[in-house]
């Protein structure tokens, strides 16, 4: 049973989550994110990629434990106010996830890194269709590649924007990256790769002036790049907890027999 005597209460700026947030926080002691064992998440999908990547921001990376208030809630555990949060986390499941290290270079020289627990998207800025080069490990697979963008996502991720634009989903456990373009226009029959998380992806943008490109990190936008380096980061694993019968491995593997 895992020990986690000092938990931290976050909440998204919905309703909904305030009105939990207030009747969670009368009922233990709470402390402050910096100093907690675990992180009860208060929300979506969106507010719990914001707090995984506040754990690495500040340096303190413990589990977290989402209740769903917000849409889609693939991440969270269902929001029941009649049960103990102390049972649920003892008995919780733990699922680790690595995130990807994105590196941009941009049209003026300035290098920008940050970290991406769903996905990394290069996307075109204008109506000009960008035109990339692609490039695993050091080899270019992919001379020029015309699309509105592609996309580089995790398992955690896969069952997200990957899914949208018809990527694969990936186990939790298969170690793979998809790398999945956006309406690619040429070459128009290429539907993406399947990577092992160890390679290195590199995209370089063609004609970055007059095609300009930004890319995404999950919710962090960087524009105008001429140059993105993608890779995993396994020392950085963060850690999910979920009710036991409802992990995220498990609701991803049951979205691959979804019609």
């Amino acid at each position: 049973m895992p020990d986690f005597a000092r938990l931290a209460l976050l909440a998204s700026p919905s309703e909904r989550a305030q009105d939990a947030y207030e009747t969670l926080l009368k009922s233990r002691d709470w402390v402050p994110l910096e100093q907690a064992d675990a992180a009860v998440v208060i929300g979506g999908d969106g507010f719990m990629l914001q707090t995984l990547h506040t754990m690495l921001d500040i340096d303190h990376v413990v589990p977290a434990f989402g209740l769903n208030l917000g849409t889609v809630g693939f991440l969270m555990n269902k929001y029941r106010s009649s049960r103990n949060i102390e049972e649920r986390l003892a008995r919780a499941t733990r699922i680790s996830v690595s995130p990807l290290r994105m590196t941009a270079i941009t049209n003026t020289g300035e290098e920008h890194s940050v970290c991406a627990i769903n996905e990394v998207s290069i996307l075109r800025e204008t109506r000009q269709t960008a035109k990339l080069e692609v490039s695993v490990n050091g080899k270019v697979r992919m001379p020029e590649l015309a699309c509105d963008g592609v996309l580089v996502a995790t398992p955690a991720g896969s069952t997200a924007y990957n899914l949208s634009a018809n990527g694969p989903i990936l186990p939790l456990s298969s170690n793979m990256l998809a790398l999945t373009p956006i309406s690619p226009f040429r070459p128009r029959r290429w539907r993406g790769a399947i990577l092992p998380d160890t390679y290195e992806i590199v995209f370089k943008a063609l004609e970055s002036v007059k095609r300009p490109v930004l890319v995404v990190a999950d919710q962090k936008e960087v524009r105008d790049v001429r140059e993105v380096r993608v890779k995993a980061w396994p020392e950085h694993r963060l850690t999910l907890l979920f009710d036991r019968g409802q992990s995220l491995e498990d609701r991803i593997f049951a979205e691959q027999f979804m019609v």
